[in-house]
């Protein structure tokens, strides 16, 4: 069965103050039973998370990686040295990085096998556009963002990676896709993955929801069947939304 995973995105927010404050209060009140919990703050911001969050059940991401190993890539950051720094996860094609950064498909395989020779968990993300959704190809758009990466791991590799689909439309614009939309698209993708890879792989790999889950919302859209968790923006930045949104299993 595939794994419950709430996980939070900070983006580009909190200075290193505000990074502690928000870990200190994670790590006070951080008992969430049967749903494993990530935080994946900006690049300088991962130190403080390891060091605050050692001993506890709440994982740390990174929000990238580079594609390169190492080498003359100013102002990158690899796998490995994500890895040395006891982070364990990485956020890998979030759909702004698609938008802003021009990260295609061929960039993000690339980044994905440096992520996974260092057995980092990888948070893969597909989603379509307001545009894509109303011409009503967006499941053929989400599987073959899927394939064109995904295709080819083998099965331990395999069990490092967690899709997480988010309708840009849905990105910090305060819509949220309802459950129903949101189950359509998860089982979707989940059939694919029968299709394509397997039962086993279609029935172990976890597929987050990641478009303005909040507490109000969280127990519906959690509560559909091909729905394994989230992958949480604005409310990952309140220590209280985000374990509410991770409570709403129980």
């Amino acid at each position: 069965m595939a794994r419950k995973i709430v996980a939070g995105n900070w983006k580009m927010n909190l200075n290193a103050s505000e990074v502690k404050q928000l870990l200190n209060n994670l790590k006070a009140q951080e008992k969430v039973e049967g749903v494993e919990l990530v935080v994946c703050p900006h690049y300088t911001g991962l130190a403080d998370a390891v060091s605050i969050l050692e001993g506890t059940n709440v994982k740390v991401g990174a929000q990238d990686c580079s594609a390169n190993e190492n080498g003359a890539y100013t102002g990158e950051i690899s796998a490995a040295m994500l890895k040395s720094y006891g982070v364990t996860h990485v956020i890998l094609g979030h759909s702004e990085r698609r938008a802003y950064h021009g990260e295609n498909s061929e960039l993000l395989k690339a980044k994905l096998h440096q992520a996974l020779a260092q057995n980092l968990e990888v948070l893969f993300c597909c989603g379509e556009t307001l545009d894509q959704r109303e011409n009503e190809d967006y499941i053929q758009i989400i599987n073959t963002q899927i394939k064109e990466v995904l295709t080819g791991l083998n099965e331990k590799q395999w069990k490092l990676v967690t899709i997480a689909y988010e309708p840009v439309w849905a990105i910090g614009t305060g819509k949220t896709a309802s459950p129903e939309q949101a189950q359509e698209v998860h089982a979707a993708i989940r059939k694919m993955l029968r299709d394509t890879y397997g039962d086993q792989i279609a029935q172990s790999t976890s597929i987050l929801y990641g478009g303005s889950c909040k507490p109000s919302n969280a127990k519906e859209i959690f509560g559909k069947n091909d729905v394994d968790g989230g992958l949480i923006g604005g409310a990952a930045l309140v220590a209280d939304d985000f374990l509410a949104i991770a409570q709403s299993y129980s």
